[in-house]
């Protein structure tokens, strides 16, 4: 019997909007909006938070606390590590990555991606992966499965700073050969930025939520009919660079050296 788990990557430190997870939209906190998207996932049996074991994300853990969410705590830079010790303490045989800066996630894109996975016995699969493949997907609709077997052997072999940082890659460019997939949208969306990094992430995600009447329940399909209604949402933060899957937080750096 599958137990799949959903993992939320959480921390306060976000280098350019700290404390991004707890801002609110909409009068609840963008953490809040993960989860219950999240959790509207039918294939999904259980949804944790993974943040760190710093002192700064002490007010991520009391959030869940408070609000009866499953909350790991973990290492700050070495995300892989977090997930895989977080999968094996909620007995995880398979894993979802998803991140606690797209409260636009969808529940449908998960299903599917779990179900990809399951039926065709796959390693690992994906909505979005690097160059020479070409996302569909707005930014921020980011959903990773991987089966706690791939996953392991990742968190065992993965040595380059990137793979440790970004969880999955060593699933899809390590020297291992994994059989993985990748889901595409029916047409390229993959200019799209709804995810939130930035303060003009921010104000665009509060002015979508708020045309949208602060529902939760719809579909990226709904986000996307709304956004080409209003077409100056997406000027709010069309200027924001998307970060890389190569890129590295230079604070773990810092880290090395002390």
């Amino acid at each position: 019997m599958e137990r799949v788990v959903c993992i939320i990557q959480a921390r306060m430190g976000s280098s350019r909007l700290p404390g991004k997870v707890l801002k609110d939209i909409c009068g609840k906190p963008m953490l809040a909006w993960v989860v219950e998207r999240v959790r509207l996932a039918r294939t999904v049996d259980q949804v944790v938070v993974a943040t760190t074991a710093d002192i700064g994300d002490d007010l991520i853990a009391a959030y869940c606390r408070a609000n009866r969410i499953d909350c790991f705590r973990g290492d700050v830079f070495d995300v892989l590590d977090r997930y895989y010790q977080t999968a094996r303490a909620y007995r995880a045989t398979v894993v979802v990555r998803v991140t606690a800066d797209c409260p636009l996630i969808d529940p449908q894109l998960i299903d599917q991606a779990v179900q990809e996975l399951l039926t065709r016995g796959l390693d690992f699969t994906a909505n979005r992966l690097p160059p020479p493949f070409k996302r569909t997907y707005p930014i921020g609709l980011d959903v990773e499965v991987a089966t706690m077997t791939a996953l392991s052997e990742a968190w065992k072999n993965a040595d380059q700073q990137h793979e440790r940082e970004h969880v999955m890659p060593y699933l899809y460019s390590g020297p291992a050969i994994y059989n993985t997939s990748v889901l595409n949208a029916e047409a390229d969306y993959g200019s799209q930025r709804w995810t939130v990094d930035t303060p003009e992430d921010l104000e665009f995600m509060r002015k979508l939520a708020a045309l949208m009447g602060c529902r939760m329940d719809f579909s990226w399909h709904d986000v996307l009919a709304l956004v080409e209604a209003h077409p100056e949402l997406c000027e709010i933060n069309a200027d924001v660079r998307h970060k890389y899957m190569n890129e590295i937080d230079e604070r773990s750096l810092k880290k090395d050296k002390e």
